[in-house]
């Protein structure tokens, strides 16, 4: 079994591996390479490569963006009496007319 030289050796045998749709060791058994050496290898290159643009980033602030609204109409029924309302009723002015429904 061979050990793997460098950086460049390592880069190659990790994307020959990642290639082969096999784990590291898989690969490594199947072309002669010591799978600990390349396994010591990528954690190395994973520590040392330059960090994803995500974590680059930090925070990041989310925006909403406008969504088409859509009238929403709900029926409030209260025996053969129906009061209709929309999402901009207040919740006071309809607790008064149902119980100005209930006193008739």
């Amino acid at each position: 079994m061979r050990k793997i030289e460098d950086a460049r050796d390592a880069r190659a045998c990790v994307k020959a591996a990642k290639a082969a749709g096999l784990s590291l060791g898989t690969w490594a058994r199947g072309h002669g390479v010591d799978g600990r050496s390349l396994h010591a290898w990528s954690v190395n290159l994973a520590r040392s490569s330059p960090p994803s643009a995500i974590s680059k980033a930090g925070l990041i602030e989310l925006v909403p963006t406008a969504v088409a609204q859509v009238a929403v109409r709900y029926v409030v029924r209260v025996g053969d009496v129906a009061i209709e309302v929309g999402d901009d009723f207040l919740d006071e002015t309809l607790a008064r007319a149902v119980r100005v429904l209930r006193a008739c």
